[in-house]
């Protein structure tokens, strides 16, 4: 079974209050960034466990700690699933606030419920991905969602990016979730932002780990304002960073030369 776990972005991301178990609810809008994709293969194997394996870009983790392991053993906990072999094919960049390691936990889960033929609901689904990291539960519908809460309660939303073109750029840095939350404070709800027009976005839909973040990269700030240079009606740093896109108008062409980083675009739909 081939599966191709695709990352997202987020519009907008505001801390709203930090939690007694030491996380911080948030509210963002993620949506889907469909094209740019890891590769996961998971075939059936004897015995009772799952053998991991991994090539592409580095994966920043021991294999017993990759979360495609989590999600194996999630499931393993509570329904009958025998031994697997497990074959990540790492695209994405790390490090990035894409939420590329999330997708790849929820593919699993959604793989390995058709593999043993388990048919799990969505909602299942969805509380056993929340279990394993705080933005997994949104690659399982894998469409336009307001998360809130850690992550893992998800809205879907109106708002249509129909006919704008996404351009992410993930320079060499990378930044830590934990570095991201160093020193943030409480905001204002999202959801009044993002019912104005793309084009006012870029006054009031803010991600509140911007301020920290491009303190320490200030590449990543420069990274932004050229997007707005080169004609993005918004753009923004996604998740905790450290890439950066910005949403353009459909038809016209965009400067995407960026130098020696890892570059992406798609339409959006």
């Amino acid at each position: 079974m081939l599966l191709f776990p695709n990352c997202k972005i987020n519009i907008g991301l505001r801390v709203v209050a930090r939690r007694a178990d030491g996380y911080h609810d948030i509210e963002t809008w993620m949506v889907p960034a469909r094209g740019l994709c890891d590769i996961v293969e998971i075939v059936h194997a004897p015995g009772d466990g799952a053998e991991f394996v991994s090539s592409g870009l580095a994966v920043d983790c021991p294999p017993e700690k990759n979360l495609c392991l989590r999600a194996y053993r999630a499931l393993h906990e509570r329904f009958p699933i025998g031994g697997v072999r497990i074959h990540l094919h790492k695209i994405v960049p790390m490090g990035a606030g894409l939420g590329g390691g999330s997708a790849d936990a929820a593919f699993v889960v959604k793989g390995l419920s058709e593999l043993f033929g388990l048919n799990l609901s969505r909602k299942c689904m969805e509380e056993l991905c929340a279990g394993i990291g705080s933005d997994t539960a949104f690659f399982v519908a894998n469409r336009p969602a307001l998360a809130t809460g850690r992550g893992e309660i998800l809205e879907p939303v109106d708002f249509s990016l129909r006919g704008k073109r996404l351009l992410i750029v993930k320079p060499a840095e990378s930044v830590s979730t934990a570095e991201a939350y160093a020193g943030i404070a409480p905001r204002r709800p999202l959801l009044e932002c993002l019912n104005a027009p793309v084009d006012r976005w870029r006054e009031t839909v803010r991600n509140d780990f911007e301020p920290v973040v491009f303190r320490a990269h200030p590449q990543l700030e420069r990274l932004r304002n050229e997007m707005y240079r080169r004609g993005a009606v918004y753009a923004s740093m996604t998740g905790s960073g450290a890439a950066v896109y910005g949403i353009f108008d459909g038809g016209a062409p965009i400067d995407s030369d960026f130098g020696n980083v890892f570059v992406y675009q798609e339409d959006m739909v």
